[in-house]
């Protein structure tokens, strides 16, 4: 059982709506517990660099409603290596601290558990805090909810011009072995079609989709396409139904980066706030290796190992079934 008094939290991997809010909730719950606190700049590169500042309540004060983490992100290839991970080890021991909260996807935590192995005096708690929601053991992730909304607001733009010019638009959306974002912006926005990494779409079933929309009237047509839809990208897809449905007129738009940015919403700074507090008092607890989560709506502890090798992580059948019948 670990007993902790200093504890350091980063940042590592793609930025997430929420983290700030994550991070506040570590700082105050940590400081509230008697802990001394440090934040890490950069993720795994900081740690390395040995990037670390005190932290007190004042330095988290006005971010809940700030994108992107205070704390800077980034992707480190050294310390996927020993002598990587035996550097952030001795900064962590020159600073005294003993416990690490990791906010990340699946590579932060990849990252994580095999410090955790390799330096078991050091606890460590993960959050999970991706857009792409695909990790087991938490029905949403940080920034999932954000992002989404943030897709569905620029979609419902793109749908007026679309409208206005009898228009088929292909919309690339955020999702590379994930297609979450693109399912539920999808149903909200009344997409025609939904292109999921998790589900094969003939191109030709796709076609006589769109002519049927258009023999039904239909003045614009939506198709959303996730980033890891095995046909290619958004152009790539274009192209080829462009030789086919020759009555519209085709476009393509990339979401792209923006889906990251903004301000949390209300969800995500809710879910941040309870993560983070969740993780600290875990720790607190003596819990290690393990991630924090939301399930049925109540904290949900998942070892690391689990969080990384279950692939149980599915999209709803109901969501999917009900994207078809709606777009008819």
């Amino acid at each position: 059982m670990h007993k902790i008094s200093k504890l350091a939290v980063l940042t590592s991997g793609g930025d997430a709506p929420g983290m700030n809010p994550c991070i506040r909730a570590v700082v105050r719950t940590g400081i509230y517990n008697g802990l001394k606190i440090v934040g890490i700049r950069k993720g795994y590169q900081g740690l390395i660099e040995n990037d670390m500042y005190d932290m007190t309540p004042r330095s988290v004060s006005n971010i809940l409603n700030l994108g992107g983490t205070i704390l800077k992100t980034a992707r480190c290839l050294p310390f996927r290596t020993d002598e990587g991970m035996e550097t952030a080890y001795k900064h962590l021991k020159e600073q005294k601290i003993d416990a690490l909260v990791v906010i990340g996807g699946d590579g932060t935590f990849t990252g994580a558990l095999r410090f955790s192995k390799r330096y078991p005096d050091i606890a460590v708690m993960g959050v999970p805090g991706t857009i792409d929601n695909d990790l087991y053991g938490s029905t949403y992730t940080l920034g999932f909810d954000t992002a989404t909304n943030t897709v569905i607001e620029a979609i419902d733009k793109i749908r007026d011009t679309a409208d206005a010019h009898d228009r088929l638009f292909f919309i690339e959306v955020m999702g590379r072995d994930s297609g979450a974002i693109a399912l539920r912006a999808g149903i909200s926005c009344g997409a025609e079609a939904i292109l999921l990494p998790e589900k094969t779409t003939a191109i030709d079933d796709l076609i006589e989709n769109l002519k049927a929309g258009q023999h039904n009237k239909k003045s614009s047509s939506i198709v959303i396409v996730a980033e890891g839809d095995k046909h290619g990208g958004a152009y790539d897809i274009a192209r080829v139904v462009q030789k086919e449905v020759k009555f519209y007129d085709v476009k393509v738009t990339i979401l792209g980066h923006l889906q990251r940015g903004g301000s949390p919403s209300a969800f995500d700074r809710i879910l941040g706030s309870r993560l983070g507090y969740a993780a600290v008092n875990a720790l607190i607890a003596g819990e290690t290796q393990k991630m924090v989560g939301l399930e049925a709506n109540h904290i949900k502890i998942t070892s690391l190992e689990e969080a990384l090798n279950q692939h149980e992580f599915k999209l709803e059948e109901d969501l999917m079934q009900m994207a078809e019948i709606l777009s008819i």
